[in-house]
């Protein structure tokens, strides 16, 4: 399988993904710029996190408008997978593919800690190596992670088993229900404030990351073997 990792002016998780799916899960992974027009030979993108464009704007905000993200769109509509984490969460909603907004925390400070997480569907295919309800312990770093969306959005996540992930014992930023990780309907476009990235091994505190991206690489495989 081949990642795409977009990179925009002040994106600095770029990096970690890259490590990830590249150096521990021995897949192929490649930058592609914001200002790139296609995604031609790549099977998954990722989004990282970081200041994208210095979050002048709001976070996200001008990133949604690179050229790349355009083709990021098309990709996801044909039904490929697409993971943005923290600001890559931010710049998926911007972008109208994922509901919601992420706006500041509620304490109105950056948070940098390991949360636990509940892992509220294992049924996609970023999910399906863990345990349904399952608590993993995954990095957060954000000044603005707080979740939230209306009513109806929410009954519809709610409906459509969209919520991914939940904060488990502490909510580090008050976003709605407690709300860490979502999903599109079709199942292929999921935005998370924590950093999965940087859970890839036991030295580093958690390794629960690692069955995050696990997950994308067996079902891709699993979907390539049924065509």
């Amino acid at each position: 399988m081949k990642f795409a990792v977009i990179v925009f002016p002040g994106s600095n998780c770029d990096m970690d993904l890259l490590w990830a799916v590249k150096d521990i899960l021995g897949e192929e992974a490649e930058y592609v710029r914001h200002d790139a027009e296609s995604l031609a030979g790549f099977d998954g993108v990722l989004i990282p996190g970081g200041f994208s464009y210095g979050d002048y704007l709001r976070c996200g905000a001008i990133a949604r408008f690179s050229k790349i993200i355009d083709e990021v769109i098309r990709f996801a509509e044909e039904g490929k997978p697409v993971f943005g984490t923290c600001n890559g969460f931010q710049v998926l909603t911007e972008a109208g593919l994922l509901p919601g907004a992420l706006i500041r925390n509620e304490s109105l400070h950056f948070v940098c800690k390991t949360v636990t997480l509940n892992v509220v569907n294992n049924q996609t295919n970023f999910t399906s190596e863990y345990e349904q309800n399952e608590q993993i312990q995954i990095p957060v770093a954000h000044g603005e992670g707080n979740y939230y969306c209306d009513e109806e959005t929410l009954e519809a996540l709610k409906a459509n088993q969209q919520i991914v992930f939940t904060y488990a014992n502490e909510n580090p930023n008050g976003s709605l229900e407690n709300i860490a990780g979502i999903i599109n309907e079709k199942g292929n476009v999921l935005g998370m404030m924590p950093h999965p990235e940087r859970a890839m091994e036991r030295l580093l505190g958690s390794d629960d990351g690692l069955r995050f991206f696990k997950s994308i690489v067996k079902n891709y495989a699993k979907e390539r073997a049924n065509a």
